[in-house]
């Protein structure tokens, strides 16, 4: 074996064995980015299946508030981004 083969190859063999630990932190990395997401779409499964309670919640308190003219619980779905307004009860047609 010449000095240059020997060369070629201790470089080859360095080269694959950067590209190994690379592999390795590469890897490592997807697993916790796989995670994360994974997390993420269990928290979005779960928020939609509260969906319809939470829409309710927001009605029952909306009504509430407008029924009894409570300024605190207008304020307060106010701060929490959720505008309505009262409609007048309908007057019985003669």
């Amino acid at each position: 074996m010449t000095a240059l083969q020997y060369r070629s190859l201790l470089v080859l063999g360095a080269l694959a064995l950067i590209l190994a630990i690379v592999n390795a932190v590469m890897f490592s990395n997807n697993r916790q980015t796989q995670n994360e997401l994974s997390t993420r779409g269990q928290y979005i499964q779960q928020s939609l299946q509260l969906e319809p309670l939470s829409q309710s919640l927001i009605k029952s308190l909306a009504e509430l508030a407008a029924k009894d003219n409570d300024s605190q619980l207008k304020e307060l779905l106010a701060a929490q981004g959720i505008s309505f307004s009262a409609n007048p009860p309908n007057s019985p047609a003669r």
